[in-house]
Parts: structure tokens; sequence; C-alpha cells
């Protein structure tokens, strides 16, 4: 098999600890704020009309805008889908449930009526209202959560329940990375993004899952280390495949951002974000939270021990 590193390193990761969970649990925290203040949802999750249109003929986003605006219809996201010889544009209007009829119709009607010598067409057209909106936002994270728990039971029997909170923290991590960074940029959160956390959450726990195998493996080799030695070897033995495993599908990943077009590019932000959180997160979060786990379960059996020979 390929290896980048062909000799065995040497880094000491559980050494960088304190600065890593520091920087990490910053990050985190700020992301959630971020996410309650400053993330925005899209016709999705709030509500409102998405209209898909096609022109015959060149026509200016400005001038889509200005009559967008004009027929009274504000906070209108228009994005330019495929190539711009398409001249094929996406409009997301936030709209509540008893204007939405009233709202497609002053829109197509304004639309039609200004750019009839350019061809226009109305290619689809999507309402979704407030109230399914809402149920459809519970339903995503509801969708989150139970796959966290699934992974959390799955990682505390297949391994060991000491290691199921660094695994699910280290998601947790992963997740709120992706959200803070949309909420940053004021890209909309939509059923793409909860697909893509999904994807996220997979990809990821398989990369912490490998470390754990191997942490295992040399548990049951060499008994006599320490946590900290088996979680630095395992670290160290598994880098050229992280490197390699996250390296080609991050590459992948970015093609099909920057080249995919305009429906799949939330899609593959929040995998290529992911994949770089996710890569950091299983050796600067999974890891340290079960070294921590295993101090404290020593320190406390250390305890009930003195107390008991008292």
């Amino acid at each position: 098999m390929f290896e980048l590193i062909k000799n065995k390193t040497k880094i000491d990761f559980v050494g960088l600890f304190p600065i890593t969970s520091t920087v990490s649990s910053l990050a985190v925290l700020a992301s959630i704020i971020l996410v309650f203040t400053h993330l925005k949802y899209g016709v999705d999750f709030s509500g409102g009309a998405e209209v898909q249109v096609k022109f015959q003929k060149s026509v200016n986003v400005a001038d889509i805008r200005s009559t967008v605006g004009a027929a009274g219809i504000e906070s209108a996201s228009i994005q330019s889908i495929g190539d711009e010889s398409e001249n094929e544009y996406l409009l997301r209007i936030p709209a509540k449930e008893e204007n939405l009829n009233q709202l497609q119709s002053v829109l197509i009607k304004a639309l039609s009526d200004k750019f009839a010598d350019s061809g226009v067409q109305i290619r689809k057209v999507d309402l979704v209202g407030p109230k399914a909106g809402s149920q459809l936002r519970l339903s995503g994270f509801l969708a989150l959560a139970w796959a966290l728990i699934s992974i959390t039971i799955y990682v505390g029997l297949r391994f060991h329940f000491k290691f199921a909170p660094g695994a699910i923290l280290s998601l947790i991590h992963d997740v709120s990375i992706i959200c803070g960074v949309y909420a940053i940029f004021g890209i909309e959160f939509t059923l793409q993004t909860v697909a893509a956390l999904l994807t996220v959450i997979g990809y990821s726990i398989n990369d912490t899952v490998i470390v754990y195998d191997r942490v295992r493996e040399n548990q049951e080799m060499y008994p006599g280390n320490d946590l900290k030695t088996h979680i630095n070897n395992a670290t160290n033995e598994t880098l050229s495949r992280t490197i390699l495993t996250s390296g080609v599908t991050f590459i992948s990943s970015l093609a099909m951002l920057f080249f995919g077009g305009v429906a799949i590019r939330d899609f593959f932000l929040a995998v290529s974000i992911g994949i770089v959180a996710g890569s950091y997160s299983t050796i600067y979060v999974a890891t340290p939270i079960t070294l921590i786990l295993d101090r404290w379960n020593a320190r406390k059996l250390v305890t009930q021990n003195v107390g008991l020979a008292k």
C-alpha cells in the first residue's frame, strides 16, 4: 500500500492538547453563538417562495432585482444557475403563509411584463408555508440528533463506552464549525445543508473509529504502556492514511464545489469544511476527551481504594 509518510513519525500530539482544546472550545462556543444570532434559514425552513426563471436573451441581475423590488417584494435572493449563457436564475423570497399565492402572482406578472421581449419563462415555482418550514427544520435537527445518538451507542458497543463521549463531542464540534461558517458568511441553511451534515458525521466518525481501533490494538499488544502513549502511537501510525484519504476526498469535494453548479454548491461547501474539521477533531477533540475521562476514572479509582483502605 502506498504511504505518503514512509517512516514512522514521532509527533507528540498529546502534548498539544492543552492548546488545541482551548482553541476548539472557543471555536465551538463562537459557532453556537453565531448559529443562534446570525444563521439564515432558507425557504425550506423559514417559509416563502422559490421561483426558477429562464430568459431567451441575456438579462442583467440588477434589472431583475429592481423589477422584483418595484413589485413590492423585499429581501429577494437572486442566484444564477449554470453558465451565464443559459440566462437562468433562482429567486428565493421569504413570505408569510397567507401571502404566498398573492406573492407568486405578483412576481410572475412583474417578470412577464418587464421581460416580455427577453423571452421570460417560469420554469418552476415552489411554495413553503412558515409552519411547514418550521416542522421541516425540526425534523432536520432531529435527524442529526438521532444520528449522533446512534453513533454514540455504536462506539460504546464496538469499543468501550469511555470512547463514546470523545466521538460524540468531535461530531458536535464538526457540525458546530460548519454552521458557524454558514452564519459568518450569511449562507442559507437548507435541506441540502442537513444532508451534508449527515454525510460529514458519517465521514468523521469513520476517521475517528480508525484511530480508536488502532488505540485498542496497541493496548492489547502493549498493555504496559499508558493511554497517552497509545494515542500518540495510534495517531502517528494512521497519519499517512488520514492525510491521503482526507486529501483526496477534499480535492474531489472542492472540484464539485467550484465546478458542479449551483444546485449542489451548498452541499459540497459543507462537506469540504467538514472534511477539514473532521480530520482535526479526530486528533484534537475525540482523543483528548478519551484521555481526560481515562485519567478522571483512574483518579476516582484511587480515591475509592484509599477510602476502602481507611
